[in-house]
């Protein structure tokens, strides 16, 4: 069984920069697929991006593409998302999840952390 808490979310404004964390406890943080979704108010989750859990490979949403970076550290039990150049249409609740497949479904994930808010203004 695995735990995931996320961090790190806030009010930016357009164009800013956040960085979200997600500590992972209860398992073995190296065997498995990390990824992040979100959720904005009255949508669906949508794939954000994900980092395999053996050689790292990472998949981005295009419409992430070039602003977001995802980072996993096996020796810390924890993945980021850098959020670089955010846009109002970036506001949503961001999920990290855990799964042993790779995948950008959502519903091949396990495990899911409570989420995060983060609201970019105009």
């Amino acid at each position: 069984q695995v735990q995931l808490v996320e961090s790190g979310g806030g009010l930016v404004q357009a164009g800013g920069s956040l960085r979200l964390s997600c500590a992972a406890s209860g398992g073995t943080f190296s065997g498995y697929t990390m990824a992040w979704f979100r959720q904005a108010p009255g949508k669906e989750r949508e794939f954000v991006v994900y980092i395999s859990r053996f050689d790292f490979t990472t998949s981005y949403a295009d419409s992430v593409k070039g602003r977001f970076t995802i980072s996993k550290d096996n020796t810390k039990n924890a993945v980021y998302l850098q959020m670089n150049s955010l846009k109002p249409e970036d506001t949503a609740v961001y999920f990290c999840a855990a799964s042993t497949r790779t995948s950008v479904r959502s519903i091949n994930y396990a495990y899911w952390g409570q989420g995060t808010q983060v609201t970019v203004s105009s």
